[in-house]
């Protein structure tokens, strides 16, 4: 900020890349004077390797994402009060009125940022899908986990830390499921009919992970399939532990 001449920060990832318009269509959304930052999808490049494009295929799969699918797809322009700085434009004055990112919180400086400006200073951040990155993934499985887990567990100690934007039920869903999976399953151990629908909802659960999993190459298959259930596992146990967890050791 001491450095930058100008009056708009950009901020990328050191694995992503922008389109040869990125800046344009940012910047005709900053022209409305209410508007601080804008974001973009970040978007897996069709030349990563097949490990990192079934990264790309889990999060981007709605069985994971959900409607934040938009953060790595194009989806339609929209208000957002919450959005990682892989692909993040905003106003200089606004991050010094705010004192910049909170690197404490490191992967969720962003998520306190954005709750800085649009709860304190009641600006607006646009979500616009033509200011898109490419995004290089970490591959599946171990790299691409613990970043998930990483994630998961910063965001669950933020519901009780910053729960006015993630105390949400879609970020609780992963826990549910976890839960559900391994009570049931001891449950169904006393009641041969509990038992028959306990393997019906996994095998429905199991059908559809494979439905979702479905993409061109058909090697990249098996991949998004074990994907999609490990960040269900890995999110759902992190999730929690970062909700009983009273400090994080990178906050001071």
């Amino acid at each position: 900020m001491k450095e930058a001449k100008g009056e708009i920060l950009a901020f990328l990832d050191d694995d992503a890349f922008p389109v040869s318009n990125w800046l344009k269509c940012a910047l005709e959304n900053l022209a409305d004077p209410l508007v601080a930052a804008v974001g973009g999808p970040a978007v897996t490049p069709r030349t990563d390797s097949l490990r990192q494009r079934a990264s790309g295929r889990v999060f981007a799969s709605l069985l994971v994402s959900g409607k934040y699918i938009y953060r790595y797809l194009p989806r339609k322009k929209q208000e957002v009060d919450d959005y990682p700085s892989c692909n993040f434009l905003v106003r200089k004055n606004i991050m010094k009125e705010v004192g910049g990112f909170n690197t404490d919180f490191w992967p969720g400086e962003d998520t306190k940022l954005c709750l800085m400006i649009t709860k304190q200073l009641k600006k607006k951040i646009i979500y616009d899908p033509t200011v898109l990155v490419y995004h290089h993934r970490r591959e599946l499985f171990l790299p691409h986990l613990r970043q998930v887990c990483s994630y998961a567990l910063h965001r669950g100690y933020f519901v009780k830390k910053f729960p006015q934007t993630s105390l949400r039920i879609a970020y609780f869903l992963p826990t549910i499921f976890v839960f559900g999976i391994f009570f049931a399953g001891a449950v169904s151990l006393f009641s041969p009919v509990l038992r028959s629908l306990y393997l019906l909802g996994i095998s429905f659960y199991i059908s559809l992970v494979f439905v979702f999993s479905l993409s061109r190459p058909l090697r990249m298959v098996p991949w998004v399939f074990c994907g999609i259930i490990l960040t269900h596992f890995g999110y759902g146990v992190k999730f929690l532990q970062g909700l009983f967890t009273p400090r994080l050791k990178d906050e001071p």
